[in-house]
């Protein structure tokens, strides 16, 4: 075992968000992982379940990596707005 494998056994993980179901918690995963971020998610088999508290789905990083996280997330938050517009514009351009 290498000192660097070993430092990562002793890392805790941190939630950087939460998403109600399984699928948008692995989108947001698979964003986070091509930013070069270790990620993963958790308690997708409690999410599905109908009760009085739904269950979500945690989105969790290394600790070192969460500051970095929570930055892309703030970002790609705006996408979907900005990414209709763009499509609008294209449409109006089409019609």
């Amino acid at each position: 075992m290498t000192d660097q494998s070993h430092d990562m056994d002793d890392a805790k993980l941190e939630t950087v968000a939460e998403r109600s179901s399984e699928s948008a918690a692995m989108i947001l995963v698979s964003v986070l992982q091509d930013a070069g971020i270790r990620a993963v998610a958790t308690g997708g088999f409690t999410a599905g379940f109908q009760a009085e508290a739904p269950g979500v789905v945690k989105v969790q990083t290394f600790e070192c990596d969460a500051e970095q996280a929570r930055q892309v997330i703030s970002e790609i938050r705006e996408l979907p707005a900005d990414e209709n517009s763009d499509q609008s514009e294209s449409n109006d351009e089409a019609g």
